[in-house]
């Protein structure tokens, strides 16, 4: 199969991705759950989706910014997004030593808050990952599962920062805290 920068493949481990990239012998794909990953031409384990386009003699840079804008339109969706509670707009989160002579570290929330719904998010396809997983056994998948679940019930101390509550962590008594 001879793919274009633009090509969307379906891989049978990584799932859906995009080229990105290519050399004599190898294609660079991104997949969104798997980053940037190598496959080798002679490579045919994977489905097109949708081919790219011809290449031309150069590439502007218009259409790579366009390429780009595509990728990021696939793969990061109005409904991924999640809104901070408006509260916490422009504050900031200080961890202070108890050594008050050590300097203290400022993050401002909007960047710890998205730390924490990537966090969330990548739970939620571990969680996906182990129920779909085909070498597990259903004792397996529960026990697992289980520890999933305390990790959400661990990180429902951050639900304070959402501004909804449908987007709160929910641990094993199945309700977010409000703390």
């Amino acid at each position: 199969m001879n793919l274009t920068i633009g090509s969307k493949i379906s891989h049978p481990t990584y799932g859906e991705g995009v080229v990105f990239g290519m050399d004599d012998h190898k294609y660079k794909i991104y997949f969104r759950e798997h980053g940037e990953k190598e496959l080798g031409k002679a490579y045919d384990g994977f489905q097109l989706l949708e081919p790219g386009q011809a290449l031309t003699a150069t590439v502007e840079l218009e259409d790579v910014v366009d390429a780009v804008k595509n990728v990021f339109d696939m793969y990061y969706d109005a409904a991924d997004f999640v809104d901070l509670a408006d509260k916490w707009d422009g504050g900031m989160l200080l961890i202070q030593p108890k050594d008050l002579s050590l300097k203290p570290k400022e993050v401002p929330i909007d960047t710890f808050f998205h730390k924490i719904v990537m966090l969330r998010d990548r739970l939620r396809v571990l969680e996906q990952k182990v129920n779909a997983h085909a070498k597990l056994t259903d004792a397996d998948k529960v026990e697992m599962q289980q520890y999933i679940t305390r990790i959400y019930g661990s990180l429902t101390t951050f639900n304070v920062l959402f501004k909804s509550k449908n987007d709160w962590f929910v641990g094993e008594s199945g309700k977010g805290s409000e703390d």
